[in-house]
């Protein structure tokens, strides 16, 4: 899932927004970084400086965001220990976030992405309930911003790793996915620090289901 991300955060600039200059700096350094982690071992201590600029700023809910993002994918990934923990530390972190901006849109897509994250660990035994729920909170993000691809970008990566006879396969996947190509043609983040990652996923999706 990792290179999810990694191409939208490979040239990320400082941010012009109303954040503090101190605040939109880390946040611009990190999420560098965060584009350039190659190993394990980086994107561990990428996380790692979400959460510190998190704990300073506290009234701020992208680096809690971004803490978690990276979390829900360490735990597909099998980083950092426990598959279980790591994804209910990206639970904790981004309900920090939603404490702060409840019903956003990216918020409801990681917060998808820690269920599939659980899901995973045992898809035999989970799928009605994370699944379930990973389901569920991709529709409310649609419904919290129509505009935002990220929902149909994970709905189409799930489903191209689904089997056919449970539902999934390129069938499924190539509609989603060209829905969130037409969405990332004209989406535009707040600011250079706002979440604008998973464009050339969905359209690598489109490329393999010709």
């Amino acid at each position: 899932m990792k290179k999810l991300f990694i191409a939208a955060f490979a040239f990320i600039a400082v941010s012009a927004s109303a954040q503090s200059p101190k605040f939109a700096e880390a946040m611009g350094k990190t999420l560098k970084e965060y584009g350039e982690a190659k190993a394990d071992d980086a994107l561990i201590a990428v996380e790692a400086k979400f959460e510190r600029i998190a704990d300073a700023e506290k009234t701020e809910w992208l680096p809690y965001y971004y803490a978690a993002l990276i979390k829900a994918t360490m735990s597909m990934k099998g980083i950092g220990g426990d598959r279980d923990k790591v994804a209910d530390e990206a639970d904790d972190l981004i309900a920090k976030a939603e404490l702060m901006e409840k019903g956003n849109s990216e918020i409801l897509v990681v917060k998808s992405m820690v269920q599939t994250a659980k899901m995973i660990v045992d898809p035999m035994s989970r799928y009605m309930k994370n699944g379930a729920e990973a389901s569920k909170l991709l529709e409310e993000a649609k419904k919290a911003d129509p505009t935002n691809p990220r929902p149909y970008m994970l709905q189409a990566t799930n489903l191209k790793n689904t089997p056919p006879q449970f539902g999934g396969g390129c069938d499924a996947a190539k509609p989603l996915a060209e829905k969130a190509v037409a969405l990332y043609a004209n989406f535009k983040a707040k600011s250079e620090i706002h979440p604008n990652w998973g464009k050339e996923s969905s359209e690598a999706i489109v490329a393999a289901c010709k």
